[in-house]
């Protein structure tokens, strides 16, 4: 969830203690903050080319998510593109997210796009499926015809119909979302995914998970979004830290 942020200047007047409070917009080095040494990675949505995961690869960063299913509830054919790039590139932590419809069948999504990943295997680095992990994007569906809906039983049963399909076919798989999403669309008391990682998002610009307040189950994330304008090797994407 994005929210807007305020940074007060306090200026002190010469023998009198009197406070102003003037709103500054922050530096770009505070937008693109990093200061721990843990594993940092880039999320994407759009095709990726390998001059950009070259630059990546030599700034440290060693992780990679791609967007692979649509939110329309169609395979991206750009996530083959950019997985290939990443691992050619040396970026061997390459992942995936599923952006589900709940218009359409759970378990036809979640193999849907294993096929359309797997149908261009194998993939450089000795990876038979170009992906270690596949994540669920449990987020407010705008696409026509595949938003939530207000049924927060069925949302949750539907969640956990993705999680069991990819788990079926042998998939490793975790759960994006945050707190006011997860209880939004499923509900407070749905803890389908505790069992799974969680890759939660707080746009706070920090990249450690001493934030992570505990819900649906979870008590621990394993990975966090700590920016959504990280500027880095001529491109503008989320960026991540495993916790």
């Amino acid at each position: 969830m994005k929210f807007s942020m305020r940074v007060s200047v306090c200026l002190l007047v010469a023998l009198v203690a009197v406070a102003s409070c003037l709103p500054v917009r922050p530096s770009s080095s505070f937008w693109n903050a990093t200061v721990s040494n843990a594993i940092h990675g880039v999320d994407v949505s759009s095709d990726v080319y390998g001059n950009t995961f070259s630059c990546l690869k030599s700034s440290n960063y060693g992780m990679m998510i791609v967007r692979a299913w649509h939110s329309t509830g169609v395979f991206d054919d750009n996530a083959i593109h950019t997985l290939y790039n990443a691992l050619d590139a040396g970026i061997t932590d390459t992942n995936v997210y599923l952006f589900p419809c709940k218009g359409k069948d759970a378990a036809s999504q979640m193999n849907g796009m294993i096929a359309g990943l797997a149908a261009s295997a194998p993939y450089p680095a000795g990876k038979t499926d170009g992906y270690d992990r596949i994540w669920l994007d449990i987020e407010t569906n705008p696409s026509s015809g595949c938003g939530w809906g207000s049924d927060l039983s069925s949302n949750c049963q539907f969640i956990k119909e993705l999680l069991d399909a990819a788990t079926a076919k042998g998939k490793k798989v975790g759960v994006y979302t945050s707190k006011y999403m997860w209880e939004g669309i499923a509900g407070s008391s749905c803890t389908v995914g505790a069992g799974y990682p969680l890759w939660y998002p707080h746009y706070d610009f920090v990249d450690s998970c001493s934030d992570f307040t505990s819900f649906g189950g979870w008590t621990s994330p394993t990975i966090k979004q700590f920016s959504d304008r990280k500027s880095i090797c001529g491109i503008t994407s989320d960026a991540d830290v495993y916790c």
